[in-house]
């Protein structure tokens, strides 16, 4: 990311010209990164044009950085220049991130994913917390058994936690060319989303753990911390959602001379929930996403025509530039960063490991959730083994990574990272050679045990659609006829082509 300090002059240098070097250096860097950017989403556009699937445009941007920190890492340029392009995890956390996770929780289809929730929340919650323990176990394991470099076992589990963030890009595109209904589609990305923000807290809690002197008490107040954590921030995030809906319904802004009051109050409501949940010790990534689906299903509808046209549009274009700008950078850090290749047993047995606790994972959840669900809209083993090999990692994975490199010592973070960007490169490239067919819904199986019939009964009885109806929708909305689905974005356009 651009640095906002100037780099130090070296001795000797004037201090007229130290200004024009920096100014300079400052030109060169972000004539850099336009250009990379630029050819990203032309390079992505030709490959779509011609139909060439197998190379996304992650891995396009991926691999465009790699090249061009390869080129600069073997050039002889002056560090100055150089360190335009260093990745700082905090302009990941505080920038870029924020616009990519409200568009995946705007974009989310209500209906879908609200009579998915239960599923959802089984697969992301319960479903990475398995896959985090179980890699941070085994890989501890392995130590022990001198199979890979021996870590403490907090480490191992900090390990798991960050590996465990999977990338809902790739995951998405791998499930449109399924053919998967509108219900595995919504059950897919509200986990791969949600999957990043429960990920994140699991990292930080573990990290909190591992500064607490008695392990055995911390290890339950990590518990409570996280519960704390998670659902302070879906509250703070779900009450901001709320308080835009009421604003914008009472306040008469849907008016012709104050649609660019409307929009700009509009943009700065999930920045707002970001960073009050950063500001209160809080997850602002969990608080985000929930205030973007809030904001979807209920501040949307009070909006003026035109304020409906420009939101959407607003924030897909944030989301691609910060989304293309976190893989560019990605592969360039890869190229520039030092990294620990010499511990290639902990990068062998991580990658097999992951693939073990992500099949707990996934095959775990879905024999509950089949538990609850009907014959006719279970989740089919085929739709299952799709779900754990699509278990990409991505950019979420890598910065915490990197933010490992900093929270660990003895150079444990480096080995950290230098595994984790391994994974990443891997899985990118694996996650796109995959030749499945979309099974009909037929193939799944009902069991008619007592404990489904009391979980259906449970189910119905708290519904949240007559909730919605009854009591939210006209609480917090102008209009009773609420559209089901903003306007859709690229990806989705892209993806229907695709079908």
């Amino acid at each position: 990311m651009l640095k906002l300090n100037a780099t130090a002059s070296p001795p000797g240098s004037t201090p007229s010209e130290e200004p024009g070097e920096d100014q300079q250096a400052a030109g060169v860097g972000i004539l850099l990164q336009i250009s990379m950017l630029v050819l990203s989403f032309v390079v992505g556009h030709v490959l779509r044009r011609h139909k060439f699937y197998y190379l996304p445009e992650a891995s396009v941007s991926l691999l465009i950085g790699l090249v061009v920190g390869g080129i600069a890492n073997i050039s002889h340029t002056e560090a100055n220049i150089r360190g335009w392009f260093n990745f700082h995890e905090e302009f990941f956390f505080l920038f870029l991130l924020p616009p990519i996770i409200f568009q995946s929780g705007f974009s989310l289809a209500p209906k879908p994913f609200f009579s998915n929730f239960g599923a959802i929340i089984t697969l992301a919650i319960l479903g990475t917390f398995i896959a985090s323990v179980v890699t941070g176990i085994l890989v501890y394991l392995g130590g022990l058994a001198y199979l890979m470099y021996k870590l403490p076992l907090v480490e191992c589990l900090m390990f798991g936690a960050l590996v465990s963030a999977t990338d809902p890009v790739t995951v998405l595109s791998i499930f449109q060319e399924l053919g998967t209904d509108v219900n595995i589609y919504a059950l897919v990305f509200g986990e791969s989303v949600l999957n990043d923000a429960m990920a994140i807290s699991l990292y930080r809690t573990m990290s909190s753990v591992r500064h607490s002197k008695s392990s055995g008490q911390s290890l339950a107040l990590a518990v409570l911390k996280f519960l704390e954590t998670f659902f302070g921030s879906m509250s703070s995030g779900v009450g901001v959602g709320f308080i835009s809906a009421l604003l914008f319904k009472y306040a008469g802004l849907d008016v012709d001379n104050l649609h660019n009051l409307e929009s700009c109050l509009f943009v700065l409501f999930p920045y707002f929930s970001y960073m009050l949940a950063e500001g209160l010790g809080l997850s602002g990534i969990v608080s985000i996403l929930f205030t973007g689906i809030v904001m979807k299903q209920y501040t949307f509808s009070n909006l003026s025509k035109n304020s409906q046209h420009f939101a959407p549009a607003f924030f897909h274009l944030l989301s691609s530039l910060a989304e293309t700008f976190v893989f560019i950078y990605m592969g360039f850090d890869i190229a520039m960063e030092q990294h620990s290749w010499s511990h290639i047993g902990f990068i062998f047995f991580s990658i097999l490991f992951i693939g073990v606790a992500r099949a707990a994972h996934v095959f775990s959840c879905a024999w509950l959730i089949n538990m609850v669900r009907p014959a006719s809209s279970q989740i089919p083993m085929r739709h299952q083994k799709a779900l754990w090999y699509s278990g990409l990692r991505g950019a979420m994975a890598f910065a915490l990574a990197l933010k490992s490199v900093h929270d660990l010592p003895d150079g444990h973070g480096k080995i950290i990272l230098t595994a984790t960007t391994a994974i990443v490169v891997i899985t990118e490239n694996l996650g796109d050679n995959h030749d499945y067919v979309g099974p009909s819904f037929d193939e799944g199986t009902s069991s008619g045990n007592k404990i489904r019939m009391k979980l259906k009964k449970i189910q119905s009885t708290a519904s949240f659609t007559a909730l919605d109806r009854n009591y939210l929708t006209p609480i917090f909305t102008s209009k009773n006829d609420v559209p089901d689905e903003a306007p859709e974005n690229s990806r989705t356009k892209e993806f229907q082509v695709h079908q």
